[in-house]
């Protein structure tokens, strides 16, 4: 479909009003003259008065002559000449002599006058006169201004305001949350971009509505798994301390037993507290990082030695293979904290004399690293899932291994966070595979 520009439309409003009054003109001039040469009004008003002028004199001069049937003829004549008509009426208003009663219908206009001579009246004399062409030329243009008017009223009704009331109602109708509302289609090239415009812009309302909806969705499910997930340990907690209380463990053997029991969920508690709020940190307050060129080597032998206690209870050997001069520019608080995660996620679901191997090296301009476990490994679902927030693969949502479903979340937004990222698999020989990089920074 060709559109046209405002611009382009007006002219072309503008040439259509000044075109029709002329068809109009031209139409009426030819009905009336039979010829389409345009009058010269001057000349024949001329010629008119002298017509008149020698019909009246003829009239005056022959008022002896009136009923001469001689005379009448050649009065006919010079009427019929001259396209007039006449009339002559003696005193008493008889009728003596009228000319063709018929053509006087089209005749608009009378010259009226008195014949006296020697002060007494002889009679009266009645000319009909054409209509006026000037006239006719002035209806049929001011009809043919109205028609256009008329005419141009209505396309810009359809044109303009039609595909811009619809718009309107458009607009009302995606205000109410109808997304599916069809924009109105114009010939008009400005009203089509601020179509184009509206729809980009109303996709992007979509995109955003449906974003928070999903938003508002995690939200929902963070909260009721944050409920869960504290109300477990809370309660184990207080029914020991009710115990204690209670005095229903009375030997030694059995209050260091309720006693180790607390211990352990308060700290459950502490580090569940403690990875929501990391979590909250990074993903909602988007803490600036505090960036400095660090060793990423150094960074992973710090993770290692804070995991080494639980490793050495499982009897887990770690065993780390990271290259030297794997230097990166980041917050080396969060990168240990992002590969504590890693290093403890591998812990938990590695079995008893297991084993975990870290490697780190540089590639091109990244510093690429690998965590590898010999438990095992991920599931089909858990792959597809195993980033998201409070998620562990684990239906009955117990705490049979400690983790409270943020680590790996953390771990990968820290990550992003630094410009690079972090993928899970699982490894050819069995148990999961971590692989993840960061953009390099050499140091001067």
């Amino acid at each position: 479909m060709r559109t046209l520009r405002i611009r382009t439309f007006t002219l072309l409003c503008f040439f259509f009003i000044l075109l029709v009054p002329w068809i109009f003109f031209l139409t009426a001039h030819f009905m009336e003259t039979n010829t389409l040469r345009l009058p010269n009004n001057q000349p024949q008003d001329e010629l008119m008065q002298r017509h008149l002028t020698e019909i009246m004199h003829l009239i005056e001069t022959g008022s002896d002559k009136w009923r001469d049937a001689n005379w009448q003829n050649e009065l006919s004549k010079e009427l019929q000449q001259a396209k007039l008509e006449a009339a002559i009426l003696s005193a008493s208003d008889q009728e003596i002599y009228l000319s063709n009663p018929e053509r006087r219908s089209a005749l608009s206009s009378t010259e009226r006058f008195s014949v006296i001579e020697d002060g007494q009246l002889l009679g009266r004399v009645v000319i009909y006169l054409p209509k006026s062409t000037n006239t006719v030329q002035m209806i049929s243009i001011f009809a043919g201004l109205s028609l256009a008017f008329f005419i141009i009223g209505v396309e810009m009704r359809r044109f303009l305001l039609r595909p811009l009331e619809r718009m309107s109602s458009a607009a009302r109708q995606i205000a109410a949350g109808k997304w599916d509302v069809e924009m109105p289609r114009s010939r008009i090239t400005e009203i089509c971009e601020v179509r184009d415009g509206f729809e980009v812009m109303v996709k992007g309302l979509q995109q955003a509505f449906q974003k928070q909806a999903e938003l508002e969705g995690e939200r929902r499910f963070v909260i009721a798994a944050v409920a869960h997930d504290l109300r477990t340990p809370l309660f184990a907690l207080r029914g020991y301390l009710d115990g204690l209380e209670q005095g229903i463990a009375q030997s030694p053997e059995k209050i260091a037993k309720y006693v180790a029991v607390c211990k352990e969920k308060s700290a459950q508690l502490d580090r569940l507290v403690e990875e929501l709020f990391t979590f909250t940190k990074i993903e909602y307050l988007e803490k600036e990082l505090n960036k400095k060129t660090v060793d990423f080597k150094l960074i992973i032998q710090k993770s290692m030695d804070s995991l080494s206690p639980p490793a050495r209870q499982k009897h887990i050997s770690i065993l780390n293979h990271a290259a030297d001069g794997c230097f990166i520019r980041g917050d080396m608080h969060l990168l240990e904290r992002a590969i504590s995660n890693l290093l403890d996620n591998a812990v938990r679901h590695t079995p008893p004399y297991g084993e975990i191997v870290v490697q780190c090296d540089i590639e091109s301009d990244q510093v690429k690293f690998m965590i590898r476990d010999t438990g095992p490994g991920f599931s089909s679902e858990e792959l597809q899932r195993v980033f998201e927030p409070l998620y562990r693969g684990e239906t009955s949502r117990n705490r049979s291994t400690g983790g409270s479903g943020l680590g790996l979340t953390i771990s990968q937004t820290i990550i992003r966070r630094h410009g690079g990222e972090l993928d899970a698999g699982n490894h050819a020989e069995g148990g999961a595979l971590l692989i993840g990089w960061i953009p390099a920074n050499r140091p001067d």
